[in-house]
């Protein structure tokens, strides 16, 4: 009885990762967070869509802890956006890392301001 409990809990666990698995995510990368919304139409009934934010992680808190999360902001229309994503939200359904840019810094903050140099893109094998 124990055997088969120890069993469909290990079951439970291969489930989990294989349903969610993050990439590793660090500052400066530009990623594209795809989140699941739900909404209700004219008539009342609810329905599902897929919806992406794409934009550069300026910050990363607390790793890969249940109460981690990550600040992506973008420039929309020339009004800065940030959003931040707790990393174990069930409604992401999957991250693209699109470039990683060189960074020095764990938080780019500096990137809210009037900072106007081009970030150099890191070299990566894929």
């Amino acid at each position: 009885m124990i055997f088969i409990l120890k069993y469909m809990a290990e079951e439970k666990k291969e489930k989990v990762e294989e349903e969610k698995t993050i990439p590793e995510i660090k500052p400066g990368m530009t990623i594209r967070v795809y989140q699941k919304i739900k909404e209700l139409n004219v008539k009342g009934e609810e329905k599902e869509r897929i919806q992406y934010f794409e934009g550069m992680v300026i910050a990363k808190k607390h790793g890969k802890e249940t109460g981690g999360t990550i600040t992506v902001r973008k420039v929309s229309d020339g009004v800065g956006v940030e959003r931040i994503y707790p990393m174990n939200l069930p409604s992401i359904t999957k991250i693209e890392i699109k470039k990683q840019d060189k960074v020095r810094r764990a938080k780019l903050n500096f990137l809210k301001g009037t900072y106007k140099k081009k970030m150099k893109e890191k070299k990566t094998s894929k």
